[in-house]
């Protein structure tokens, strides 16, 4: 089974030391869960099995045991701990719940209030937040039946993900794959997050730009996009609204659930940020954008030719963070200064010349924390005159801290505005 989410010592989770209660149903996706399970184990969640009789069918208790860790549960009136009746106990002790997969036939049962098992009679008597993981057949996914179950089950606070387009295992295509094991746990930790940000709308700008040479070369850099993808997944995951305009990378999109815009050039990266950043109230220009670009990009491919050297002509290319300075009005604006030296003093320079509110300094000639690094160590400086020193921690808790700055930035700005009015 392949490794999601590779060294977890440099993850940041909500899920860690949480009580995980995994309910699995008689679906063909049923041996995807196996791996849902282990990755949830690898964030430090304590996991706790239940099956429906249909879901052993497909995987044996055993299997889930092995990777849990914990006794699986399957009879009606299984006791623990002695006298404790199984489906209260568990239920007890649960911190979330997630059904994976979740058919038709569950979904309709806890829809309209049936406990027959020892899941359905579980989901009735638990109260923490429980997440439903569709799979099905494409039909039975546009069934007005299970359409009007859905509906039920959201109305009575339940969350409820999409289900994935593709190739089905009864061999038709369609609406009706159970959603990426990266997906499930992604709304998972959204589950357990503090909604902080629900009013807010934040541009993220990300990775690297590309500047054509001819249509086969190209000048672009190292960025991988890590860093801003943390940032638009945590500001997500507390509430914003969020717009990712990425360059090409090779990373994953960090959410399905977000409006991610890409593009190729700095001019293009421009064009899109200067269509959008009136409408955001927090903008985090994450991106490396090339500073300068071909004055006369070749529409051939260029010949090697003799010459031992080749003179290429470069011109500016726009100041995407000067020009938002200009004009960013009552929103805050974050920037970072990826340095090799002098980054203290480079980055004040950058921030007060730039008009930003918060600058983010790294040193991107480290390898343990420079471009395609999964952790990052950075000076956090304020146009008010404060400054953080952030030592190295995944990407994923910067963004937190960079989100924090940017909340309390932005809570000053409408505290002044509300004084002046």
């Amino acid at each position: 089974m392949r490794d999601l989410m590779g060294d977890m010592d440099k993850q940041y989770t909500m899920l860690k030391n949480k009580e995980i209660i995994v309910g699995i149903t008689g679906g063909i996706a049923a041996y995807k869960t196996a791996e849902l399970v282990r990755e949830l184990s690898k964030r430090g969640a304590n996991v706790h099995v239940v099956m429906t009789k249909n879901a052993m069918a497909f995987v044996t208790p055993l299997t889930f045991q092995t990777l849990s860790g914990n006794p699986v549960v399957h009879e009606m009136f299984e006791l623990f701990a002695g006298s404790k009746i199984g489906h209260i106990a568990l239920s007890d002790i649960a911190d979330q719940m997630v059904i994976a997969p979740a058919t038709a036939n569950i979904i309709g049962k806890i829809a309209n209030g049936i406990a027959d098992d020892f899941l359905t009679t579980m989901v009735m008597a638990t109260t923490v937040p429980i997440l439903f993981v569709p799979s099905m057949n494409t039909k039975m996914w546009g069934s007005p039946m299970v359409e009007a179950n859905i509906m039920k089950l959201k109305e009575a606070g339940y969350e409820v993900m999409e289900p994935e387009s593709g190739d089905l295992a009864c061999g038709t295509s369609g609406k009706g794959r159970m959603p990426r094991i990266e997906d499930v746990l992604e709304k998972m930790e959204d589950i357990f997050t503090e909604k902080d940000l629900i009013n807010e709308r934040v541009l993220v700008t990300a990775g690297p730009t590309t500047e054509y040479i001819d249509p086969v070369r190209c000048i672009t850099n190292k960025s991988s996009g890590k860093m801003g993808y943390s940032i638009a997944k945590i500001a997500k995951r507390r509430g914003a609204d969020v717009i990712l305009i990425t360059g090409k990378t090779y990373v994953a999109p960090p959410r399905t659930d977000m409006r991610i815009i890409e593009v190729e050039t700095a001019c293009e990266m421009r064009d899109a940020v200067m269509e959008h950043h009136r409408y955001c109230s927090i903008i985090i220009k994450a991106a490396a954008v090339a500073d300068f670009k071909c004055k006369n990009e070749t529409c051939q491919k260029m010949k090697k030719g003799d010459d031992n050297i080749v003179l290429l002509e470069l011109e500016k290319n726009p100041d995407i963070i000067g020009e938002l300075g200009k004009i960013k009005e009552q929103r805050i604006l974050i920037g970072f200064a990826a340095e090799t030296q002098n980054l203290f003093d480079h980055a004040a320079e950058k921030l007060k010349k730039k008009n930003l509110d918060i600058i983010v300094a790294n040193d991107v000639s480290r390898s343990d924390i420079g471009f395609g690094s999964d952790s990052n160590e950075v000076t956090i400086i304020e146009a008010t005159g404060g400054a953080k020193h952030v030592p190295m921690l995944s990407k994923d808790e910067i963004a937190h801290i960079i989100l924090d700055a940017a909340k309390k930035a932005l809570k000053k700005k409408k505290r002044v505005e509300e004084d002046w009015y």
